[in-house]
């Protein structure tokens, strides 16, 4: 019987998840994070059976996740993991970056920095970036940060002109060594392939500090109750199987006073514009498709995807019904994209 894992209790005590391993000692606990912050970890996985009881549970509402807008993982008879949606992002996964720039004309980079703009981090913010396995969000986050930290420190040493020149380079070292003010972030993606090209992306440009990676499910995130500042997920909430738990535990796990952001393809509403938008994915990003990754029906899914993908009013009234408030969207060129906005209070 594989062995299941503990979690932190409270007061920092590890507590038993209550299956059937724990029960004959075989539990062993998982570390919690750098001081002490059990945080960024996943939770306590439970044991091999209670997770087959947890996707037969799930099993009959799966079934009926196109009523809730979904167009995730299809459940193959056998339950085997196999799904479609895993196949078509581990197909493009090493292209990801090239296709986006060449379905986007790379505004796609525009629409992710609008976002973490949006968001306008300071250093100390958890971040929690989910399907974000290239690290396109988790990137520019750590920028970001890293831009205020240092205009802290320049106005930090404003204030102390009486001091020498030995105690300003002492002190701006010391604070300097603090980039990211405990900043971090952690990247959740169901995808092995997008984790693994997301984590060469980071080695190749040079990022480590404050940035972990984590495989998991939206809807069933690995991450205990409250843990976040902000969630974000940029162009992956379409491809769940059920919007309606990745929304909720997206809930979950933000603290009181989080913020959710979601960065999607949306709807046009011009109808000239929408008649030009369409003819361009159907006809031209399939092409793009097979010409750069080989994969025709990969792309061609993903557009059948946007299309099939709820409004902006309808999505606000789904992260409404999540418990979210203040919820709002912003329509980036003519609804192409949609950032929707919401707190958890």
């Amino acid at each position: 019987m594989p062995r299941c894992r503990s979690r932190p209790g409270a007061g920092g005590r590890w507590r038993r998840c209550g299956c059937a391993g724990a029960a004959a000692g075989r539990c062993s606990p998982v570390s919690p994070g750098p001081r002490g912050r059990s945080a960024v970890w996943p939770r306590g996985r439970r044991c091999t059976s209670a997770s087959r009881a947890s996707r037969r549970r799930r099993g009959g509402r799966r079934v009926r996740a196109a009523a809730a807008g979904g167009l995730g993982p299809e459940p193959s008879g056998d339950g085997s993991p196999g799904c479609r949606v895993y196949q078509v992002f581990e197909s493009v996964a090493k292209k990801y970056d090239v296709m986006n720039d060449s379905m986007t004309l790379g505004i796609h980079r525009v629409w992710k920095d609008i976002l973490v703009h949006k968001m306008n981090p300071s250093p100390g913010t958890l971040l929690l970036d989910v399907a974000g396995g290239t690290g396109d969000i988790a990137f520019r986050f750590i920028n970001y940060v890293h831009a205020v930290r240092e205009r802290q420190l320049q106005r930090k040493l404003k204030h102390h002109q009486n001091l020498s020149w030995q105690e300003i380079f002492e002190n701006y070292q010391e604070d300097k060594s603090d980039s990211l003010g405990d900043s971090q972030v952690v990247v959740c993606d169901i995808n092995r392939e997008m984790l693994k090209v997301g984590k060469q992306k980071a080695q190749h440009l040079g990022y480590s500090k404050g940035l972990s990676w984590v495989l998991g499910n939206a809807e069933e995130l690995p991450f205990d109750d409250d843990m976040f500042d902000v969630y974000t997920i940029a162009f992956g909430i379409r491809n769940v199987t059920r919007i309606d738990l990745a929304l909720e535990e997206a809930y979950r796990v933000l603290k009181p006073g989080g913020r959710f952001l979601c960065l999607e393809f949306s709807h046009v509403s011009n109808p000239l514009l929408s008649r030009l938008y369409d003819l361009y994915s159907f006809q031209v990003i399939p092409v793009l498709g097979e010409v750069i990754a080989g994969d025709w029906k990969s792309y061609q899914y993903l557009v059948e995807s946007i299309r099939r993908f709820p409004p902006q009013e309808e999505l606000k009234a789904m992260i409404e019904d999540a418990g979210f408030f203040k919820v709002d969207y912003e329509n980036l060129n003519f609804g192409i994209v949609a950032i929707h906005s919401g707190f958890k209070l």
